[in-house]
């Protein structure tokens, strides 16, 4: 309850110190989520992102107090460089290139249900504080192409599952920032969708029992659905037609290009081909018929039909949900 408080609270807020105390119930909220006594790893993770995150916190708050010291207390026209300024502790909260260097490992160390967090929750606040900063200028599409390549290049050479998941997720806040740039109700909507497919993603991964690329392929036989749910918003995630990842990403492209934004449009249609791939590269060869699937894998999944059948719905609204979007588009 208070983390998401936490977050109403910065985003409802209309000031910068209410912002900053937002963000500040939302992080001592999400810090006991994490910490566990019997997880050496989850307790070294929540170390690391309460550094990170104070860091960015402490800037926030001296940023803004400088500003209102040395400028008008109300308005970002006096200065060029304020908004930039304030900005970027924000990215750095949000976990957006190049400031991403703690997202990582801070993946790596947590439970499935705290990584679905850190990608979708936690990243809702700084990005609705950035809207009210960002324009187009150097610095921002600077810090849009950094994500949108770290994001697609960092994930190649990874065999953890996470570590996929945190790359993917630093080139989705690339498309989120040229989202912000456009209109906030693009945001929301890619916003929302974005969190649907990551949620997706992790309740099938979960279900599965797999960290890493190789145990994906040896799940169980009788688990088929799962294996294909999870290969299925992986691919929906990674923005393939006609799955639903692909409609906000479409919306995004015309948007650019209506706004004489081609030249950054062709370079973040090419890195998310680059994360399409890697999820392929994980995917084809379940897909393939003789794949192959051991007999000995015991482990039994009788008892999660509650779980399986929330993967399920999930997974058949990121299968089916542009399908739905275009005839209701047509309808009308």
């Amino acid at each position: 309850m208070t983390l998401v408080g936490g977050m109403l609270v910065s985003v409802s807020s209309n000031s910068w110190l209410g912002a900053w105390i937002g963000l500040e119930i939302n992080l001592m909220s999400f810090i006991p989520l994490m910490s566990n006594v019997k997880n050496m790893y989850n307790t070294e993770a929540s170390l690391s992102y309460f550094i990170v995150q104070v860091l960015a916190s402490a800037t926030l708050l001296f940023m803004v107090v400088m500003k209102t010291l040395t400028e008008d207390l109300f308005s970002f026209d006096s200065n060029p460089y304020t908004p930039m300024v304030i900005s970027t502790p924000l990215l750095l909260k949000s976990g957006a290139a190049p400031l991403h260097w703690w997202f990582p490992g801070v993946m790596e160390g947590l439970s499935w249900e705290n990584c679905a967090l850190l990608m979708t929750v936690q990243k809702a606040a700084p990005l609705m504080l950035l809207s009210y900063l960002i324009e187009i200028n150097t610095f921002v599409l600077s810090i849009i192409l950094m994500s949108t390549i770290v994001g697609s290049i960092g994930g190649l050479n990874q065999t953890s599952m996470r570590k996929i998941l945190t790359y993917s997720s630093i080139n989705h806040t690339g498309w989120m920032l040229i989202a912000l740039i456009t209109s906030e109700n693009m945001w929301m909507m890619y916003f929302m969708i974005y969190s649907t497919l990551a949620l997706t993603v992790v309740l099938a991964v979960k279900l599965s029992g797999a960290s890493f690329i190789n145990q994906t392929m040896m799940t169980n036989k009788d688990i088929t659905t799962i294996k294909f749910m999870m290969f299925t918003s992986l691919l929906s995630l990674g923005g393939l037609p006609p799955f639903l990842g692909f409609l906000p990403k479409w919306i995004v492209i015309q948007t650019m290009i209506a706004n004489n934004l081609t030249p950054l449009a062709v370079i973040v249609v090419v890195t998310s081909l680059i994360t399409l791939y890697y999820y392929l590269k994980i995917s084809y060869s379940s897909f393939m018929i003789l794949s192959a699937e051991p007999k000995w894998n015991l482990k039994s999944y009788k008892n999660k039909s509650i779980k399986n059948s929330w993967a399920l719905i999930m997974s058949s609204i990121s299968l089916m949900g542009l399908t739905a979007c275009t005839i209701i588009t047509n309808i009308n």
